[in-house]
């Protein structure tokens, strides 16, 4: 069974011969200290501790060298700001340095390298004016370069992925249409836009879900896609950032957009990443015609997505990728074993 096979019907709740055994990747200054652990030296990055744990790789970099299994080869869509904005340094002292990145969106990062989140000090989408002017034009749907079935390898493309001999999983992305647009506004102001100007935000909101549909429409048509992710990140560990009934407002007839197409197109596995307490609003993303969870970040108590309750509550309606508490991995041997054990069902 290859790997494509073993993916998608595992996700379809069908028989396998195993499930795929995937990790979605590793900071950087996790390897040192996995070094002083007793890890061999030679694992510096996300292809090599795949081999050496027994992952199966899941980069598209990992296919471009050559390795058995390629298990993700995503189409590639310009959904992104075009051009991105100018990154500056604004300041820095000798432990920080404060930056406005590629999305104008200003930060305070260490100046040590290390992995960590910055601290996020001030964002660009403030209003209609800078929608109007910074950002609109930046996402416009008629950029040619952002469709796919116009790069010079489309064809090759085409062939390749559409090949029965392919064996890998073939995905391709959308916009999400909150996550996005909270971290060009921030998180206060996106939700009290809502209420103050609502009209915008509907704008906003509908863009977006056009330029995904528009733009992954032909691919979808002349490609065997597998499976469409999307990114969203619009919950915390108690709950969605917005009610289910705004949900429905602002987002479902928008997602709607977007999953009418790949629908059309044959594509039926339609996940969003969103940490978080999801359970709350996966009614929302079903009605949105979403099939997909990812991560079911399991925590303690009510801040959960605890696999198990999904699995009672919408049996195969809703797949679940994900779903180990990496609490318990960071606490041994007997606290993963007994997790496991937990989740089995």
């Amino acid at each position: 069974m290859t790997h494509r096979e073993r993916w998608v019907r595992t996700l379809h709740f069908e028989p396998v011969d195993r499930i795929p055994d995937e990790e979605f990747g590793y900071w950087s200054n996790t390897f040192p200290t996995w070094h002083d652990q007793g890890m061999s030296r030679d694992v510096t990055d996300d292809e090599s501790a795949d081999r050496y744990f027994g992952f199966v790789p899941r980069t598209t970099a990992a296919a471009s060298k050559g390795l058995v299994y390629a298990p993700r080869n995503s189409i590639p869509t310009g959904l992104g700001l075009v051009p991105p904005f100018e990154p500056r340094v604004l300041e820095e002292d000798e432990n920080y340095r404060v930056e406005s990145d590629g999305a104008g969106i200003v930060q305070r990062v260490h100046k040590s390298g290390k992995d960590s989140i910055p601290q996020y000090l001030d964002y660009p989408l403030k209003g209609r004016r800078e929608w109007e002017e910074l950002f609109r034009p930046r996402l416009s749907v008629e950029n040619a370069e952002r469709y796919p079935e116009n790069r010079p390898d489309w064809e090759d493309l085409k062939a390749r992925l559409n090949s029965p001999n392919w064996g890998s999983l073939v995905e391709i992305d959308f916009s999400g249409l909150f996550g996005g647009v909270r971290n060009w506004m921030g998180f206060e102001r996106i939700t009290t836009m809502m209420y103050d100007d609502p009209e915008l935000m509907h704008e906003i909101i509908e863009h977006l879900a056009t330029l995904s549909s528009t733009v992954i429409r032909r691919a979808v048509e002349e490609i065997n896609v597998d499976v469409a992710w999307g990114w969203e990140d619009m919950a915390f560990r108690q709950g969605p950032m917005i009610s289910p009934t705004m949900f429905r407002e602002f987002l479902v007839p928008r997602y709607r957009m977007i999953t009418d197409v790949l629908h059309a197109g044959g594509v039926d596995l339609i996940c969003t990443d969103c940490d978080g307490r999801v359970v709350d609003i996966i009614d929302c993303w079903l009605e949105a015609g979403l099939t997909g969870i990812f991560p079911c970040e399991v925590g303690v108590e009510r801040d959960m997505t605890d696999p198990i309750v999904v699995r009672e509550k919408y049996g195969d309606r809703v797949f679940i990728v994900g779903g180990v508490n990496k609490h318990a991995l960071i606490a041994g041997r007997a606290a993963i074993r007994e997790e496991i054990a937990r989740i089995k069902p």
